[in-house]
């Protein structure tokens, strides 16, 4: 059997970058084995001392031993070693265009980073965005629309769902976190995101990994989630479900959960609450229902 990729993530809610490391391998179907730490404690420091030289999150090892601490180039290692698996791409002009996108998300956009972080636990109806910020959203629209036009992409930015769409997915979160102002194309896009089978899920794991993180809390308006609604489960105590084995790891049944008066099983807290925070979000969950 293969080695995995070892693939090192912060908070899910809260690491942008994480989730850019995650999707590459998520969306795209290369497997890999997670390793996850807290951010602002020493579990990560900590996690990456057998990971020199890297000090952030994501960070990979290769199947044969080579550490990649940046997404940037987490993506194009993946893509050289799966080019089957359209990380960028096939087409020459799109291709250019998806890197020309990703290398100016790398490296930009410090203004709405800075003023919005990423918080998949909650959204506002208004942050008081700064000029800067707002700046950085007409920036944006400009190299969206600019890829559209140059590609005829309808979707995603350049054809099918690439990694430049990838290194976005954090910045259609932060519009959809921050009830950022951008236009109904752009909105479109972001729509798209957060309907996304792989963000879907990875929101759904953020919203119960873990305590909230203080340095992300905000005393903006609060309203509901503009993405996909959550079909209205709960959990419930008790070992009694329908099904006798977890639909993700075939374990024992030790947490339940309900779901329009049915009651379904898990072998963890973690594997029945990210069902419960997002049932629709886990086609094997969904097998049973």
């Amino acid at each position: 059997m293969t080695v995995p990729y070892d693939l090192v993530i912060g908070d899910r809610a809260y690491s942008s970058w994480s989730l850019r490391g995650w999707l590459l391998f998520d969306a795209f179907g290369i497997p890999y084995k997670q390793h996850k730490a807290r951010l602002y404690t020493d579990e990560l420091p900590t996690l990456l001392k057998a990971f020199h030289p890297a000090r952030t999150a994501p960070t990979i090892r290769t199947p044969d031993g080579v550490v990649i601490p940046e997404s940037l180039a987490i993506a194009e290692e993946l893509a050289a070693r799966h080019p089957q698996m359209g990380i960028w791409p096939a087409e020459p002009k799109p291709r250019a265009i998806a890197r020309v996108l990703a290398a100016e998300m790398h490296a930009g956009f410090t203004a709405l980073r800075s003023h919005c972080p990423m918080n998949l636990r909650v959204s506002y109806t208004d942050c008081a965005p700064p000029q800067g910020v707002l700046d950085d959203l007409t920036r944006l629209e400009t190299i969206w629309a600019w890829a559209w036009q140059e590609t005829g992409a309808t979707h995603w930015l350049c054809g099918d769902y690439s990694a430049a769409d990838v290194f976005f997915a954090p910045v259609a979160s932060r519009i959809a976190t921050y009830n950022l102002p951008v236009g109904a194309r752009a909105m479109e896009y972001v729509q798209a995101h957060l309907a996304h089978p792989s963000f879907r899920q990875w929101r759904a794991m953020g919203l119960v990994d873990g305590a909230d993180q203080e340095f992300y809390r905000r005393d903006y308006p609060t309203r509901l989630w503009p993405g996909p609604t959550p079909l209205p489960a709960r959990a419930v105590d008790g070992t009694g479900a329908e099904n006798t084995a977890c639909p993700y790891s075939g374990k024992p049944i030790t947490h339940v959960m309900e779901l329009n008066k049915r009651r379904f099983g898990f072998c963890n807290a973690f594997c029945r609450d990210k069902t419960v925070a997002d049932p629709e979000a886990w086609p094997k969950f969904m097998a049973l229902v």
